[in-house]
């Protein structure tokens, strides 16, 4: 079998994204290049690696057995990057991430201007997804390190570190009717028009989660990529929005708007940092675990 790191790689972004379209792209390949080489694979193998769903493809046996063996691969390859760092010059290291959506937009983009500063060697991928989903994939090695919530269970076989403390709040055009309340449950706001994060955000799904185990909906009249641009558009009048505390903070500085504290216990989260085990990690994801770690201390 020939199969090089191109074809690995290729692999493993097609089996994380779901999707032959998404993975070719996180490959820098081509679509029509990432199939036929996708094709060569299975005819080496005499055996199919993806089956089509409803929403994108999954791997087969034979396709989770390569990706299995692919993610061994590239892990040796990122510790061999480490340890030579100092003579390979050329050799980069990628550390990947998976993170909630307050962790994503608001605490990690200040941490990793000075991290990738100090390691021009070093590539970093930020992927926004559910803290359970972050477990999942942190703990079947589809991210080195994870960013999840406190609620969430992390399983005994992760390790996991205190990052920052985040609270949910409802921010409001100033002259709202909820603008000038102490706190407000969740439920209480959803008889406003809401302004709501893009289809496919953590916390949008959070959101739409509790609002639904009450038996309600949001009214969502536009869905915006981001807490800054949420809270824009809040300020226009068009409606409310839930966003991180320290986004809103930031924000009212120089919008019109009011941060109102949700009184839900969800609402205040303590977000922690996962590995499946520190001991394994490459060098380059030690790293930036280390500095995560220093940074929210």
């Amino acid at each position: 079998m020939r199969f090089d790191l191109t074809d690995l790689r290729l692999v493993l972004n097609v089996a994380d994204a779901a999707s032959i379209t998404h993975g070719a792209a996180r490959s820098g390949l081509a679509l029509a290049s990432a199939s036929e080489r996708i094709r060569d694979m299975e005819r080496e193998l005499r055996a199919p690696l993806f089956e089509r769903q409803r929403r994108g493809v999954a791997p087969t046996a034979a396709g989770l057995a390569l990706v299995h063996h692919a993610r061994l691969v590239i892990r040796q390859l990122d510790a061999m990057r480490g340890e030579l760092g100092a003579f390979a010059k050329g050799l980069r290291g990628r550390v990947r991430v998976l993170s909630n959506t307050a962790a994503t937009f608001e605490f990690l983009p200040p941490l990793l201007g000075p991290f990738l500063a100090a390691h021009p060697q070093v590539d970093v991928e930020i992927e926004e997804r559910p803290s359970p989903e972050i477990v999942r994939g942190v703990a079947r090695g589809r991210a080195e390190i994870g960013i999840v919530a406190d609620a969430v269970d992390t399983a005994d076989e992760l390790d996991t570190f205190p990052f920052v403390e985040d609270r949910l709040v409802l921010v409001t055009p100033r002259k709202h009717p909820l603008a000038g309340k102490r706190q407000i449950a969740f439920t209480d706001a959803l008889a406003h028009d809401f302004v709501g994060l893009s289809s496919g955000s953590a916390l949008q799904q959070h959101l739409d989660d509790n609002a639904a185990r009450a038996g309600m909906t949001l009214r969502v009249r536009v869905r915006l990529p981001g807490f800054d641009a949420l809270c824009r558009v809040v300020e226009s009048g068009i409606g409310v929005a839930v966003v991180s505390r320290t986004a809103a903070e930031r924000c009212r500085k120089s919008m019109a708007i009011r941060a109102v504290p949700l009184a839900d216990p969800w609402a205040h989260r303590r977000l922690r940092l996962c590995v499946k085990a520190e001991r394994d990690l490459p060098s380059s994801a030690r790293a930036l675990l280390e500095h995560l770690r220093r940074s929210s201390g």
